[in-house]
């Protein structure tokens, strides 16, 4: 486990939940020692939405190198470290970086088909690559490539929400639905074409402020996808299929947006075939900056009472062959999947298929039931949170 952790992770402020035998219990880990201050903020979300800086009274539950943290695909264990994020709905951007739009065309083009894939990737990048990463989204410059591009039918949907004034937001998890640091992860077994997402996670209240940050691993069946648009749903929202973790950190005088926005974002992937597999991207290669795209996914036209959690998109796409070439990679069972970024930590998951992972049986009814048998439901006044409203 602390191997995962921020690589100054004595000094910051980590947000998370953990799994022990009473039922989900929020945590804080300040100066090495983790805390659990589930009486004074049931939820991470409530936690979050009253954050004023302050840290909350909690009991001492011991330095974290001693405690008896274990991950699920490991077996059972005493302790587990579930998704920092509880009740806030989990949304995602895509298409935020011009390698990832080219990658999004080249699906649709292929229609989900791996093996054309190739074919099309070396042209679509000379023809249409430096010109995206040339222009800023919704510019006058960005219309006029726009009309260039339809002119020589290159023009696409996710070139629309590439370079267009609006961004692609859409949700990727239910409340509760996402697994944490340690856990299985799952790809439909009816998917040939599939890979991990490394991104980073911004932590937002109910007023839209941006408290933190995590990773994150939006897994992606892009033969799904690649059908049609209209099949996101079943290519992003699965058992088992996002990620977070290990812990939100908070932001301070040491750790701050702009550590996000300069972040470097690396993966690894370990198959049990002998398959290894090793990319980087860097955030400064985003084509819309973080406070953008929270501002258009919260606002008069969308609230979140509960906090919203926000991956920010990615510019890893896997590509190398692994086994017949022409057919790029896909993930097999038992793929160690890491996600790390030095100020972050390292999210650690497995890949099993989704009808083979742990099912999601914990919803908000269960979760309430589970707080109340512990005495943990506040009072209604207890329940205050800052006035401010979301951002327009």
């Amino acid at each position: 486990m602390i191997a995962s952790l921020p690589s100054d992770w004595r000094s910051a402020t980590l947000i998370g939940r953990i799994q022990t035998r009473e039922g989900p219990t929020p945590v804080l880990l300040t100066g090495g020692r983790l805390r659990d201050v589930s009486r004074a903020a049931p939820t991470v979300s409530q936690l979050l939405n009253a954050w004023t800086g302050e840290l909350p009274p909690g009991e001492d539950l011991g330095p974290i190198e001693e405690l008896p943290i274990a991950r699920e695909f490991d077996g059972a264990g005493e302790m587990r470290l579930l998704s920092p994020f509880d009740l806030q709905c989990i949304k995602a951007s895509g298409v935020t970086f011009a390698v990832s739009a080219i990658e999004r065309v080249i699906e649709e083009r292929a229609r989900g088909d791996a093996a054309r894939a190739e074919s099309l990737r070396a042209s679509l990048r000379e023809r249409v690559g430096a010109d995206i990463r040339a222009v800023k989204p919704g510019s006058e410059e960005a219309r006029r490539l726009k009309d260039v591009l339809i002119a020589e039918g290159l023009w696409s949907q996710y070139l629309e929400v590439a370079i267009g004034p609006d961004a692609e937001i859409f949700t990727k998890a239910p409340p509760l639905s996402s697994v944490g640091w340690g856990a299985w992860i799952g790809v439909r077994a009816d998917s040939a074409w599939n890979n991990p997402e490394p991104e980073i996670v911004l932590a937002c209240d109910r007023a839209g402020r941006i408290l933190g940050a995590a990773l994150g691993n939006d897994v992606n069946l892009r033969d799904i996808e690649g059908r049609s648009a209209l099949l996101l749903g079943k290519a992003k929202d699965n058992t088992a299929s996002c990620a977070i973790g290990p812990f939100i950190r908070l932001f301070d005088e040491a750790f701050t947006l702009d550590d996000v926005r300069g972040a470097l974002v690396r993966l690894e992937i370990e198959g049990e075939d002998g398959f290894r597999l090793e990319g980087a991207s860097t955030m400064s290669e985003i084509s819309r900056d973080p406070t953008e795209l929270v501002a258009q996914t919260i606002g008069r036209n969308h609230q979140y009472p509960d906090g919203f959690a926000l991956f920010l998109g990615t510019l890893f796409a896997p590509i190398v062959d692994r086994d017949t070439p022409g057919l790029g990679f896909t993930h097999k069972l038992g793929d160690l999947v890491r996600v790390r970024s030095d100020r972050l930590g390292v999210l650690e998951n497995k890949v099993t298929t989704c009808e083979r992972a742990p099912p999601w049986t914990m919803g908000i009814g269960e979760l309430m039931r589970n707080l109340a048998a512990r005495g943990l439901l506040p009072t209604p006044a207890s329940l205050s949170v800052p006035q401010g409203s979301p951002r327009e």
